[in-house]
């Protein structure tokens, strides 16, 4: 019996009946992880020796991690820093691998019930540095704004920081939050909020339409709009792995930017690359 039993073991490994899983870990972003774990969850269905695992914390957390060895993919709402980049060469002596997986047009929220329809993004600049404090300002009722934006680690924060506001700091007045889902609560449930965050996560509220300048239409977030460049607060959505992928790591990535995995892109809300 004890050698029946060990020649079924031996046929089993042999022959590829039994194979170990394998598991990928993912960290970063909060603007990709409803993304990331719809990912996750297609693949492991089709591909049962698989585990993927997924966990958010904000593009810096997961830049962390990648660079810490911790993760084996970040996901970044934001490039990556040349600083960051260095950490990344000093310990493994390579500057990673950066991969476009969707397209976000980063959304301004507000409430429902607020009459505002549209922004210049030198108003929202405006809004966001406290120059503008008040909603009779910019054509609404006389309410003092109550300013809702991401916590620092956050590669949404970054990037509004960097692209709306050309590098100003946030008003001392915005109350920082962990998440966009915790934006998207928070201005849902105050008339006079307004927030930022992916476009996947705006359920509940109202977007404003963006205008680029005076001169120019507003227009909304749609991947219409986006991918046109008509939408002027645009981005990537990205992953990083510390060097070129290969196994089940490239498999999944692969299968990530497939037609496949560019399906769930939509169906989550963002818009695909591919």
């Amino acid at each position: 019996m004890k050698k029946l039993f060990l020649a079924i073991i031996v046929a089993v490994v042999t022959f590829g009946f039994f194979r170990p899983s394998e598991t990928i870990t993912v960290k970063g972003s909060d603007t990709m992880v409803i993304l990331a774990q719809r990912w996750a969850e297609a693949y492991m269905q089709q591909h049962s020796g698989v585990i993927v695992q997924v966990t958010g914390g904000g593009s810096g957390t997961g830049i962390s991690a990648l660079i810490n060895g911790t993760t084996d993919i970040c996901n970044a709402s934001r490039p990556m820093k040349p600083s960051e980049k260095e950490k990344l060469k000093q310990r493994y002596n390579t500057l990673g691998v950066e991969i476009k997986t969707a397209k976000d047009g980063l959304s301004i929220y507000v409430n429902e019930s607020n009459p505002i329809q549209e922004l210049s993004l030198a108003q929202l600049k405006n809004i966001y540095t406290g120059a503008i404090t008040n909603w009779q300002e910019l054509g609404g009722s006389n309410q003092r704004i109550i300013l809702y934006g991401r916590d620092n680690s956050s590669g949404t924060y970054v990037y509004f920081r960097d692209n709306v506001l050309k590098g100003n700091d946030y008003s001392s007045t915005m109350q920082s939050l962990p998440g966009t889902a915790a934006i998207v609560n928070a201005v849902a449930k105050d008339k006079f909020g307004i927030g930022y965050g992916g476009a996947a996560y705006g359920k509940g509220i109202r977007e404003v339409k963006i205008r680029k300048d005076d001169a120019s239409p507003a227009y909304a977030p749609t991947e219409e709009n986006v991918k046109s460049g008509n939408y002027p607060i645009s981005r990537y959505l990205y992953m990083y792995v510390k060097s070129r992928p290969t196994g089940a790591l490239k498999e999944y990535i692969d299968w990530i930017l497939s037609p496949e995995g560019q399906q769930i892109v939509s169906k989550v809300g963002y818009y695909p690359v591919r």
